[in-house]
């Protein structure tokens, strides 16, 4: 490769994830939709099949002036207003002690690259969930950084042990630490962790920190379609307990919590014990964000800001309803895995539900059986992702029953 730098990876990217989608698509196309069971978009939709665009997000924004859509924001760090909003919104009612700073970002996707980009240096590496979200990685790789993964499940509860172990491998083998946890609704496990667990690994970390300096990634793109949405944010006052020696870096997506994937829009709320700490990392994630995407959709950020003060009610209604939906599907789905001994990771609350098959090629055969029966799922480490959010109620009924029989064939 003579025109890129030369550390870099130039492996073409698989996204494996809209291959399916389009293999799907084309066998609705020639069996009908309703012999498919497409179970692989991870988007929220309705009942009639269609995309979520939420009345309560997308009304006021169609009503914005057109100038104030074409305009740039603010400032390369996002509108007053908004950033002050996201904290409101995510630590509003939080009992929260500590200093912040909040960074607007193109998507919760922004707010995690920067943070992998500019708290580690190259060679260094990154601390990942087993199973996780696909990009984590590839951001690593970008950046030229090493992984190391921790176990997620010890049983159906959160692996502590594994997780103290490698943080404090890591911790031992270079001068700085930063581990992503995505939670609340894990994806694509659909996993929250208790606050008894938080607790235990803000522990852990405050315990590494005594060795080299912490960063904590808490990617909580799906956290406004929790199940149990008034405690949410609870956790985050395990926060307050961080030593001086460990910053929390929150990867907020409004791309999620408003259904508007496409605006890439999101935000890093940074927290610390210490002001001037929380003040360094603003200014280098600042001058990041300048040289990275320089401004964010200034639309997308206003309104954010109005459908989350002004319009609130109405959101939070239309909202309601979508969460009991994915409830309900993802209810059904459980319980009739339990009834014919479909094994999954343990499920709590959101977009996912994910099958256990801790052997990848007995995985991949079984991925391909499914298909083979136009059921579309979606490979992650050690699991087939089955995406409740875009599945049909009707479709999710039965659902169990049928890969527990192609699952025992394959096997």
């Amino acid at each position: 490769m003579r025109f890129v730098k030369k550390e870099v990876n130039t492996t073409p990217i698989e996204d494996t994830v809209f291959v399916i989608v389009e293999r799907a698509q084309r066998a609705k196309q020639e069996i009908g939709e309703e012999n498919v069971v497409d179970a692989t978009i991870g988007s929220l939709y309705d009942e009639e099949g269609k995309l979520v665009a939420l009345d309560s997000v997308f009304e006021p924004y169609d009503a914005l002036p057109k100038e104030q859509k074409a305009k740039y924001a603010g400032s390369f760090t996002g509108n007053i207003g908004y950033r002050k909003q996201v904290y409101e919104w995510l630590l509003g009612n939080v009992s929260s002690t500590l200093a912040h700073s909040v960074i607007a970002t193109p998507g919760g996707t922004g707010a995690v690259n920067i943070t992998i980009e500019e708290c580690l240096d190259k060679g260094e590496t990154l601390v990942l969930p087993e199973i996780a979200w696909g990009s984590y990685r590839l951001m690593a790789t970008m950046h030229n950084l090493n992984t190391k993964t921790y176990s997620l499940f010890d049983g159906d509860h959160f692996d502590i042990e594994n997780f103290r172990s490698v943080c404090k491998e890591v911790s031992e083998t270079q001068d700085k630490l930063v581990v992503i946890i995505n939670d609340p609704c894990h994806n694509p496990t659909g996993y929250s962790l208790t606050k008894e667990e938080w607790k235990n690994v803000i522990e852990i970390l405050n315990a590494c920190a005594k060795k080299v300096p912490v960063v904590l990634l808490n990617d909580i793109a799906y956290i406004d379609y929790s199940y149990a949405l008034a405690h949410s944010r609870d956790y985050m006052e395990q926060f307050n307990a961080i030593s001086d020696h460990v910053m929390v870096v929150i990867a907020f997506s409004i791309s999620k919590s408003l259904t508007s994937y496409g605006l890439r829009c999101g935000a890093a709320v940074i927290l610390g014990q210490e002001q001037e700490d929380v003040r360094n990392v603003e200014i280098v994630f600042e001058k990041a964000a300048r040289a990275t995407w320089s401004n964010i959709a200034n639309a997308a950020m206003d309104n954010f800001t109005f459908v989350t003060t002004e319009n609130k009610e109405a959101f939070e209604k239309e909202k309601a309803y979508y969460i009991d939906l994915l409830e309900k599907r993802s209810s059904i789905f459980t319980k009739e895995a339990d009834a014919v001994g479909l094994s999954y990771y343990p499920y709590k609350e959101g977009f996912f539900v994910t099958l256990r098959i801790e052997d990848n090629t007995m995985r991949d055969h079984f991925h391909e059986a499914l298909m083979q029966e136009h059921i579309y799922t979606v490979k992650v480490n050690k699991g087939i992702r089955v995406a409740v959010c875009s599945l049909k109620t009707e479709k999710c009924k039965g659902l169990a029953k049928r890969m527990k029989a192609i699952l025992d064939q394959v096997r």
